[in-house]
Formats: C-alpha cells, structure tokens, sequence
C-alpha cells in the first residue's frame, strides 16, 4: 500500500477536512479547523516528488512545468475523492490536499441558522458566499444546492476550480464542471453557461470582471447565481467586487447589483465548548432599504442597515456571536477574540444595547 493511500485513508477516518504534505516534515491534518499530527514518518523530498509523479494529471502537467503550482482533483479508489494544490517551496512540492465529501451535511448539521435555507428558495438573483479561506463557505454553498436539489425541479450547473463537493440528482439536473478538466478557463467555461439552459449556476468564485459580469448578466435574466468571495464582513462584499472595475465603470456596476444582489452570508468559524467548530454567520438581506443605500452610493451604512435588519432575516457577526454565547455553545473570551466590534459585544453581554444614534435602549 502506497504512503499517499496510508495517509488519506486516515484522514477519511478521522474525518479530516485537509491534508498537507510538505518535505522533511511528518504530514498533518486539519480535524475541525485544528491543526494536528498524522503520526506517519517525516516525508523527503524525493517521497514528495514520487507522490506528485503518481498523481498530478496529464492536463495540468505542462502548466505545473510553466507557473510551478497546479490545481486538480485526486481519486483514491475506495478512499475518496480529493482537490490538489500542488506549489513549490524552496524548489520542493508541497500539497494542500482537501477531502471532496459526497455525503454534503444539512443546515441543522452545520449549525447553521435556519433562516439560510430561505435562500434555498429565491428564484432568481445573486447570493453570495464570503469569508476567509477555511471559513466553511463552499460548504454552505453545497448545504444550499443540495436543498435545492431536494425541494426542486431545477437544472442547475456548476463551474468551479476544482470540484469540493459531489452532488447526485435527486429533483434537480445537476451538471458540474472542473477547471482544467472540463473547461480550459473559468473565462471560457462562462462565455458558454447561458446557452445550456440552466436555472441555477454555481460560479466557484467571483475573481474578476468577467465571473462578475456573467453573474449580473445571468440574474438580469432570470436566473439564481450562487457563488463565493473573499470578504471579511458582509457589508464589505459589495466594496471588494466594485474593485474590481475601474472607476468609470464602478457605478454601473453598483446599479446592477442593487437590482440584482439577493444576499451575502459572511461566516467565520469558532472552536465551540466541545472543541468542533461552529459558524458564526452575518446575513445581509438586499431589502428595500439595503437596495436603496445601494443606488444612492450610501455603502458606509450598509453595516447599520444589516445590525437593525433582525426582523428581515439580518443578523451581524456581533449578533450572531452574543446568541452562541447565551446559548452556552462557545465561550466568551473565543466571542470576543472573533467578534468585529469586541466592545459593543461586552457592552451588549452586560445587557447594555444601543441603537442606530448611539443611545441606550436596553439594560
């Protein structure tokens, strides 16, 4: 039995997220969000470039040769399927090796709040998913579609780079296609999407100006766009995707999304009391008012829209941080080290709350 096999097949077992493999190091795993030890021996150098030999695809070995990094996807028979991210260091591989699960959890598995599996059900928009690497938003994105795919009958189609989660039709046609698999480019691969009927498209990542315009272009028509973001706080997605565009084009772009953006759902994952991770989630709800801040360039006040936006679904990282801790499900001192604003928190921990002025409305 080959290391690489020894070593993932662990890794399935103790239901580890990731596996990182870097030279003259023993390989690790990433066990709910926590670091730990695999146990197995230091890997060399020339281990390393026999495990990438076995596995790196034929596809993506002349652009390893060029750029020295690579993306792709790794089946290990009767172990699982996994996403690669093979780069260099100090003239080495080194791999990030992520678990691609069929078996895709639920909301109330994820703990997630219950008000996500509404997006489930918008017909048509662009509902985004951001956070920081490792903060679970593709699993979420999956915990979405695959509602979807049990509550409807809808054809939906996927662009990402590479696949994280298997789906298998229940009531939806789910088509997914991989980056350099099946698709030379994101880029390409949407200059063809509208024209193979779908509902509902999955973009892996907005990036750039291309995968945002095809987003907006796909909900002015009709369609529900589900896709993921780098960004830290749910009022800060709008900001990050404006960048991308010049300056002449920005407002234009700000129209667009004011008509077309359904949600942001920003999540950060915290140790619970328990030691497993749990999402703090902020929501922002593009209601009327949030629509309206939106084409009036009021950006800066989006924040407030979402922190008073309770009884449309809304909630703030703040917020969701103080119900985990009333609830006894983490502990304060992890809510204050995650949380935006660490002051209003303990403000808001004392039973001290204030409203849009600054004022005290509660004690």
């Amino acid at each position: 039995m080959s290391i690489l096999r020894e070593l993932l097949e662990k890794a399935v077992e103790l239901g580890a997220s990731d596996v990182h493999l870097k030279p003259n190091q023993e390989p690790y795993y990433r066990v709910n969000s926590m670091l730990r030890d695999s146990g197995f021996a230091e890997l060399t150098p020339s281990g390393l470039n026999e495990i990438v030999e076995d596995i790196l695809p034929e596809h993506a070995k002349e652009w390893y040769a060029k750029t020295r990094e690579a993306d792709f996807s790794h089946t290990e028979k009767g172990v699982g399927r996994f996403r690669v991210n093979l780069f260099m260091a100090q003239g080495v591989p080194t791999l990030a090796m992520r678990h691609v699960k069929t078996n895709i959890p639920t909301f109330e598995e994820l703990r997630l709040p219950l008000q996500l599996k509404d997006l489930a059900h918008v017909r048509r928009g662009v509902i985004l998913l951001s956070g920081t690497t490792g903060s679970g938003k593709s699993t979420t994105l999956a915990a979405i579609i695959n509602e979807i795919n049990k509550t409807q009958r809808r054809r939906i189609i996927t662009v990402e780079d590479p696949i994280e989660y298997l789906f298998h039709d229940i009531r939806s046609i789910i088509t997914q296609r991989e980056v350099g698999l099946d698709t030379l480019s994101f880029e390409n691969a949407l200059k063809h999407l509208m024209r193979q009927d779908p509902d509902v498209i999955l973009i892996g990542e907005m990036r750039d100006q291309v995968s945002i315009r095809t987003a907006l272009l796909a909900a002015e028509t009709g369609h529900l766009v589900l896709s993921t973001l780098h960004a830290g706080t749910a009022d800060q997605a709008v900001p990050r995707m404006l960048d991308v565009f010049p300056s002449a084009e920005q407002d234009q772009v700000r129209m667009a999304l004011a008509a077309n953006l359904a949600a942001v759902v920003c999540q950060r994952l915290l140790p619970d009391i328990n030691e497993t991770a749990i999402p703090a989630v902020e929501i922002l709800i593009n209601t009327p008012t949030v629509r309206k801040l939106l084409e009036r360039n009021q950006l800066e006040i989006i924040g407030s829209a979402v922190e008073t936006g309770e009884d449309d679904g809304m909630q703030t990282f703040n917020q969701a941080i103080y119900h985990l801790i009333m609830e006894g499900l983490i502990t304060e001192e992890e809510g204050m080290h995650a949380a935006t604003n660490p002051e209003s928190l303990r403000m808001n921990l004392q039973g001290i709350f204030l409203d849009e002025g600054r004022r005290i409305i509660g004690g």
